[in-house]
């Protein structure tokens, strides 16, 4: 059975809707007014095999940062409500990934408890559209909603917009394993404490 969820998050702030599916195809329909955000989204959906879609209505002429956060936090809902009780995931992912010159590497635990260590090592204001700054925010957003530990850093690199993008890709691939089921444990969680 897929795991799906979907939901409306609306604050004085921002409006947003989202729905996912994580046994997906790559499939997605994203749209947050800010176009560079929405291709980093599309590439997580795509290298993570899920369907995604993110409707976000913000306070962009305020600033970014409403409508970034936002997203992570509705993201993050997203997988929580998913992957329900959790029983039979794998629960911790990682990937290392070459972008061009640059290596980017995500370790996530899908184990309940929010933690956030990130390093990009980008040198600029903006990537096309986007503040870079607010990337961390994002997924600040997403660890503390979906209860993950997620460590994401790039080793070394060059162009900016393949620091950001290899971290993407490397959160897409690290969550899809963590979330992925193991037929071996399929009623049982993945702790020894028998919670999450």
């Amino acid at each position: 059975m897929k795991r799906t969820a979907s939901l409306q998050r609306d604050t004085k702030e921002t409006r947003i809707g989202g729905k996912l599916t994580i046994e997906g195809k790559g499939r997605y329909d994203i749209s947050t007014g800010i176009r560079f955000f929405d291709h980093m989204l599309e590439l997580f959906t795509k290298h993570g095999g899920f369907d995604l879609t993110i409707k976000a209505e913000g306070d962009l002429d305020v600033d970014q940062h409403h409508t970034v956060e936002d997203v992570g936090i509705v993201l993050g809902q997203l997988f929580s409500k998913a992957l329900g009780d959790r029983k039979g995931i794998n629960r911790a992912g990682y990937f290392v990934l070459p972008m061009d010159e640059t290596l980017a590497v995500v370790a996530v635990d899908m184990g309940g408890r929010p933690a956030l260590v990130y390093k990009d090592l980008v040198k600029v204001r903006l990537v096309g559209d986007l503040q870079t700054e607010l990337v961390e925010d994002f997924f600040g957003g997403f660890v503390n909603h979906a209860g993950a530990n997620l460590h994401a850093k790039i080793l070394y690199g060059r162009s900016n917009h393949h620091k950001i993008e290899g971290i993407f890709k490397c959160f897409a691939r690290a969550v899809s394993y963590a979330c992925s089921k193991d037929a071996r444990l399929k009623d049982l969680l993945p702790s020894t404490k028998g919670l999450l």
